[in-house]
């Protein structure tokens, strides 16, 4: 008979009113599914929310990182020039070292310089001048070519005997 009087009331605690604890948990339950949906529909706009900052944030760190690029670009490029031209005086300065090295070397040789050579030509050319207007005045035509210059160093041949002879006037 136990038996028999458990099974109604727990019939009863089913139908039971509003202030019986069923339905309180039932409540609970429904608050959960009402807070999950909520959460949803907030989390889903939430979500939308963070895309678009982070949209916005990644377009201001990607125009960030492009001036910074293009000002460290600016400062290489200006480093490089001024890296060149350090470069290229220092270059000069060590060709004009050079060149002197090698000017008083050659001095110390007694090599004559450009200008010793061109002072020698001009100087040459002036004695040409002025020895052809004296041998056009004195004696043979224009025409006569002098001799060769293997000719005008050969030693002349010195008479047999090796006595020199002298005329006597008189």
């Amino acid at each position: 008979m136990a038996k028999s009087t458990s099974t109604p009331r727990r019939k009863a605690a089913a139908s039971a009113p509003a202030d019986s604890p069923t339905p309180a948990v039932q409540h609970v339950w429904l608050a959960g599914l009402g807070a999950m949906a909520k959460a949803q529909e907030q989390g889903s706009k939430a979500i939308e929310a963070l895309v678009n900052d982070g949209l916005a944030f990644q377009r201001k760190s990607q125009a960030e990182a492009q001036q910074r690029l293009h000002e460290a670009t600016e400062r290489l490029t200006h480093m490089a020039s001024d890296f060149g031209q350090q470069t290229s005086v220092r270059v000069d300065k060590l060709e004009h070292l050079f060149e002197d090295r090698v000017a008083k070397a050659l001095h110390r040789l007694g090599m004559p310089t450009l200008l010793d050579i061109q002072v020698l030509n001009d100087r040459v050319a002036q004695l040409e001048a002025q020895l052809a207007a004296l041998s056009g005045v004195a004696t043979a035509p224009a025409s006569k070519k002098p001799a060769p210059a293997s000719a005008r160093n050969k030693p002349k041949a010195a008479s047999s005997g090796g006595a020199k002879t002298v005329k006597k006037s008189g």
